[in-house]
């Protein structure tokens, strides 16, 4: 999990979906948009229409924390986001190559 530092929070999620941008990938989307500041607050979404059980939704949420994780000093500062799952994923190394993508794509 990321440190509560580096997640968007909820005002802030509702303010990336009314004027953010957006990449789409097979199972992800990320909704971002820039601002002046130097944090880059990151969080993941799975929503209730990927699977129905809250388990697998958090499990979903805690693999694409951890490979977030890795990644996120490659972000650019000022940078506010939200990873959204499209459909249940299992495989943690494509869940990585898409966010690898998404962020050659933002650079």
């Amino acid at each position: 999990m990321s440190p509560k530092k580096n997640r968007a929070s909820t005002k802030e999620v509702e303010t990336i979906f009314k004027r953010g941008h957006f990449l789409s990938s097979p199972n992800l989307t990320f909704k971002f948009l820039l601002t002046s500041g130097k944090e880059k607050k990151i969080s993941v979404i799975a929503p209730k229409s990927v699977t129905r059980l809250a388990v697998k939704r958090n499990l979903l949420r805690r693999r694409g924390y951890a490979v977030l994780k890795k990644y996120l000093n490659q972000f650019p500062a000022g940078l506010m986001g939200v990873f959204i799952f499209k459909k249940y994923q299992e495989d943690v190394s494509i869940i990585e190559d898409e966010i690898k993508n998404i962020l050659k794509k933002i650079n």
